[in-house]
């Protein structure tokens, strides 16, 4: 399924340069949680060995984030909320970010602060951030913060990709960065979704190459 960077001086990824966005890992969409995703849970081995090679290399990582509250959600899943579907419901346990993806076991995710629109920082260029819908770069500071990191290459991982992960993936491409599709550290990946996003120039890579690439950059 992998999709090697090419040579195109547009598309090809920048490690030097990258940040990783982990999409949507708490909780409640883990084995167990309310709205559970499948796959989500057998990937965080994965996962978490991406984010422990980004901290390595003193890139920057954000774990972007869902709050449930009210009417502000998809469409799709207001009827179910506003009737009371207890999911990732602020200051909840299952509003979480999975333990084992976090720098230190003491970290809690601070609803009030999410919800005002700034960052969580949790360690050294590692940051929470809430995302009021499908992308991480929807009403969110997501493009002005990777500015200010000079970083110009996302990777993206978590959980569903045909939902937040592809909806990133297209507004990143909108916004001109150089995207990596962490094919075996998001959920629900098929090999037609990444398709999907390879036509937009996204590059698709096993967790074990970007951290070599990662290794060799820094």
């Amino acid at each position: 399924m992998s999709d090697r960077p090419r040579d195109d001086a547009f598309t090809t990824p920048h490690f030097e340069s990258a940040a990783l966005v982990v999409i949507d890992v708490q909780n409640d969409f883990l084995d167990g949680g309310s709205s559970p995703v499948p796959g989500t849970s057998d990937r965080l081995t994965t996962m978490r060995t991406l984010i422990e090679a980004f901290r390595a290399a003193r890139c920057p990582i954000v774990h972007v984030i869902r709050l449930y509250e009210g009417a502000d959600v998809d469409l799709v899943r207001r009827a179910a909320l506003l009737a009371g579907a207890p999911i990732v419901k602020p200051d909840s346990g299952g509003a979480q970010i999975a333990r084992e993806l976090l720098p230190s076991p003491d970290v809690q995710v601070d609803a009030a602060l999410l919800l005002s629109g700034a960052l969580q920082p949790i360690g050294d260029r590692e940051h929470i951030m809430w995302k009021p819908r499908w992308s991480a770069f929807y009403r969110t500071t997501l493009q002005r913060s990777l500015a200010d990191w000079g970083a110009d290459t996302v990777v993206i991982a978590g959980c569903n990709f045909p939902n937040c992960p592809r909806a990133t993936i297209f507004d990143a491409s909108e916004r001109d960065l150089r995207v990596v599709v962490a094919e075996d550290a998001i959920s629900q990946v098929t090999s037609d979704r990444l398709a999907d996003a390879l036509g937009l120039g996204a590059v698709a890579m096993p967790a074990r190459d970007i951290v070599t690439a990662l290794r060799v950059a820094s």
